[in-house]
């Protein structure tokens, strides 16, 4: 098994090369604890981190630790773990692909390990739909551009922010590979969940167990309706009010409070109106992503970002000490709620009714 085929599962060499060795799931699962665990690990790390972790150093192991993964997807069957699953396998092809094309540019050999362009585009059947037109420019067919950017969050994806040329879209090296890091996923996610046989299902179940509770934990507080601003996690506390100043926030930005602010109740028409203070607000489009962010206008329910995440995106300030111990914005909001007096819980929307009710009784 090639390094090649470890590094990028979901190739059809990939699965070629497991069916070539004859590799019979059921044996592995039950005899090679490390394929599990690694396994294990993959879901893991997507829900915690939006990543698959650090990759087992035998390319074995590592290439047979990803149907394992699916495997254990399948059996939780939730929809939201097969969405984090899928864009966490996604984001780190993506990561992989920038560096194996880094290195062919800089002469250095990719033919044991990594991936090229073109490959990438055969693989998904886009070579017929993608065309260079520069060395680092490209044009793409529209229908296939659309179908792609479906779940691009940032209005600079919207097909009305975009210049249209014959029926195509231009696009430069690092927007084609978010597009085909988009591919990934879809090709990913369309694939669970499936039946799993009882024989494998049985070996894996303490495993699956596990990543339900994981799971659990970090949905839990979508039970909670109460919104109150002092007891929001820091990073989310700034974003917050950056947005009651009228600044223009990043597209990530945005999606991570805005998915927090759901996340804890807020309707669309509340979250709507505190984008309004910005000089650039625009309803129409601010109601879309909110909506679509709130599983309205799309398959799932989304997820505010997990620290690991906002950190990277340059969002995590002001860390506290229950910033040190805790992995999500949304698990530090919920035990501040729960370690709160009742006279601390007033929440937000509330106090402002009252406001409002008592300006205009004046």
């Amino acid at each position: 098994m090639q390094r090649l085929h470890a590094r990028y599962p979901f190739l059809e060499a990939a699965r070629d090369a497991v069916a070539t060795e004859a590799v019979d799931l059921a044996t592995v699962v039950e005899r090679d604890r490390a394929v599990v665990d690694r396994a294990r690990q993959r879901v893991i790390t997507a829900l915690e981190d939006g990543g698959t972790g650090e990759p087992h150093r035998d390319a074995r192991i590592e290439l047979l630790s990803y149907p394992v993964a699916r495997v254990l997807v399948s059996m939780v069957d939730e929809r939201v773990l097969v969405r984090k699953y899928a864009r966490a396998e996604a984001a780190t092809a993506a990561d992989r692909i920038a560096d194996d094309l880094t290195a062919s540019t800089e002469l250095k050999s990719v033919e044991s390990s990594g991936i090229s362009l073109d490959a990438l585009l055969a693989e998904f059947d886009l070579e017929d739909a993608v065309r260079a037109v520069g060395e680092t420019e490209y044009r793409i067919d529209v229908g296939t551009y659309l179908l792609l950017a479906e779940d691009l969050w940032d209005d600079n994806w919207q097909l009305v922010n975009q210049p249209l040329i014959d029926g195509e879209i231009p696009v430069d090296e690092d927007e084609l590979l978010t597009l085909v890091r988009e591919a990934v996923r879809g090709h990913i996610e369309d694939g669970l969940p499936f039946d799993v046989p009882e024989a494998i299902a049985d070996e894996l179940e303490a495993d699956a167990d596990e990543i339900r509770e994981v799971l659990a934990d970090l949905d839990l507080t979508r039970e909670i309706d109460t919104v109150v601003p002092d007891l929001f996690p820091p990073c989310m506390k700034a974003l917050l009010d950056r947005i009651q100043k009228g600044e223009h926030l990043p597209h990530h930005s945005r999606f991570a409070i805005t998915a927090f602010l759901a996340s804890i109740g807020m309707s669309t028409d509340e979250i709507v109106d505190l984008y309004r203070v910005n000089s650039a607000f625009g309803e129409e489009m601010t109601r879309y992503q909110t909506d679509h962010i709130r599983g309205e206008t799309s398959p799932t329910e989304y997820s505010p970002p997990s620290c690991a995440t906002m950190q990277s995106y340059g969002d995590c300030v002001n860390k506290d000490d229950l910033c040190e111990r805790i992995p999500h914005p949304m698990a530090y909001y919920e035990e501040r709620i729960d370690d709160a007096d009742d006279e601390e819980l007033e929440d937000w929307r509330e106090s402002e009714t009252e406001e409002e009710a008592s300006a205009s009784g004046d």
